[in-house]
């Protein structure tokens, strides 16, 4: 409340009502509150709090003395973390904080001292995304497309309520078109699978969206997997929904499911990866050819040790509409190694093999494999690949973790590349054989205007300039202005170094 009494006469009045007001009665606790709230023009039930506490500084007094309990070291090495997780939201980062440093720290790359790391490991994730937040306007925001869907009929279909809590090998299936924005000619998709109960995600690039080509990646991404494929659940694209498809899964003994049809939300799981981890690695622009698929390729192997080892994500548990109005419920962020751990249907060897794995990543070093790769697909998509790989070393990079927000974005397949400069003409030129006229008259009066020249075509040409050509003449004028000036400076400057060099001459 504004215009109470100084922080130092509100203390001092503290020290000198505190041993009245623990004696007194309610009545007189009542009458002494009333009258420090008017005096010192705060809160009722903060006056309650300042005179029953013992000592005089507050917690609040602390932090305003500059005490703060998240000071810049712990926000310096918030950075680094956030960083090396990909910049993932506070609830997800507040997850996988503990397994992230500790890995740190085993590679090298963290020596944070006792109290800063305590502290690290304390913070709230609300409090996370309090630091962050000035970092994140900074660094900038990603937007996510939503692929399309074709329809067909052919296989029994499954909608979202019908999963019930899954088993680990039930896989949601789906493309991810490379287009750069265009559906026209033959260009690269991705086959993105997600296992609906622990959110493990894989991904293979196919050179073209064929039935044959889709099998065979469905077998690359069973033979990654750390769990045997039960199922598999797609869309009705006329890839998926075919009897190349209906036959390998018989034969592989899979349950074959499809969405709906214009039903996205059937697909939930598979449609968020392809956002949150495609697009996301990938970006919007246009891939085709072999040199793209290798380049992709490259890309996910290192994508799918990170995010299925070091990516925390959100499941949801179940959601309750209530008229207009649906609460959904969520489990804790985890990583989707970190849930086939708890599942009691895994293996034990298969969660040894894990923990095992996971041991030996190092999760910046994985970060660092995915921007090179992201350097080779960006100068894939920009056609640059004769410029030379741009590579950085693994010391380089690491250096530049606690200060890379400050570039913004930084992933290479994100990054905006300059437009080329216009050379062409759209229209035929409607001053084609009488610039020489307009050069001569102007080289006769510098002092004339485009408009007087423009008067005088118009006279000696009737019917031929329209007023809208005006503009046209005024822009060629400036750049024929521009060259007579630069050339005139040019020649004084000379003429003076001539001078200067005749006169050396002479002293010498």
């Amino acid at each position: 409340m504004a215009g109470g009494i100084s922080r130092k006469a509100r203390t001092e009045l503290l020290q000198v009502l505190r041993g009245r007001y623990r004696e007194s009665t309610k009545e007189e606790k009542s009458r002494i509150l009333d009258e420090f709230v008017s005096v010192a023009k705060c809160h009722r039930k903060h006056a309650i709090r300042l005179l029953g506490q013992e000592s005089g500084e507050t917690a609040a007094g602390a932090a305003a003395n500059g005490r703060r309990i998240y000071d810049e070291a712990v926000r310096e090495a918030l950075v680094v973390v956030w960083e090396a997780a990909d910049r993932i939201c506070g609830k997800r980062l507040k997850a996988i904080l503990p397994t992230l440093m500790e890995s740190l720290e085993r590679h090298g790359h963290f020596d944070l001292d006792p109290i800063v790391r305590e502290r690290l490991l304390r913070v709230s994730a609300a409090t996370i995304d309090r630091l962050l937040a000035p970092i994140r306007i900074e660094a900038g925001k990603r937007k996510r497309p939503r692929p399309r869907r074709k329809v067909s009929k052919q296989v029994p279909t499954r909608t979202y309520q019908d999963w019930n809590q899954p088993s680990p090998g039930y896989l949601e299936i789906d493309f991810v078109a490379h287009g750069g924005g265009s559906m026209a000619g033959n260009f690269i998709h991705s086959l993105v699978a997600t296992d609906v109960c622990s959110g493990w995600t894989e991904a293979v690039p196919l050179l073209a969206r064929e039935q044959s080509l889709v099998a065979e990646g469905i077998d690359v991404i069973a033979r990654q997997l750390p769990v045997p494929v039960v199922g598999i659940d797609t869309d009705n694209d006329s890839a998926f929904i075919n009897e190349t498809l209906v036959n390998y899964c018989q034969r592989r003994e899979f349950e074959f499911t499809r969405s709906r049809a214009y039903r996205k939300n059937d697909q939930a799981w598979i449609e968020q990866k392809n956002g949150a981890v495609i697009r996301r690695f990938v970006g919007y622009e246009r891939y085709c050819g072999s040199v793209a698929g290798q380049a992709l390729a490259h890309l996910y192997a290192g994508v799918r040790l990170y995010v299925n080892y070091f990516q925390p994500s959100f499941k949801l548990l179940d959601k309750t509409r209530n008229g207009s109005k649906v609460a959904k419920r969520y489990d804790k962020p985890a990583t989707p190694c970190d849930r086939l751990l708890a599942h009691p249907a895994v293996n034990t060897k298969v969660k040894e093999s894990l923990q095992e794995r996971r041991a030996k990543l190092d999760p910046v070093e994985l970060l660092h494999h995915i921007r090179d790769a992201q350097s080779l697909l960006a100068d894939v998509a920009s056609q640059q690949l004769a410029a030379g790989p741009r590579h950085e070393s693994f010391e380089q990079f690491l250096s530049q973790l606690p200060s890379l927000w400050r570039r913004g974005e930084v992933r290479p397949t994100h990054t905006k590349r300059e437009a080329k400069p216009r050379y062409w003409r759209t229209r035929k030129d409607p001053f084609e054989g009488v610039w020489s006229q307009v050069l001569l008259r102007l080289q006769q009066q510098p002092d004339a205007t485009a408009k007087t020249l423009f008067e005088r075509l118009r006279v000696d040409y009737p019917g031929r300039f329209g007023d809208g050509q005006l503009r046209t003449l005024q822009r060629r004028v400036k750049e024929w202005r521009a060259i007579m000036a630069r050339k005139l400076v040019y020649a004084c400057l000379e003429g003076t170094e001539r001078e200067e060099v005749a006169a050396v001459g002479a002293d010498s």
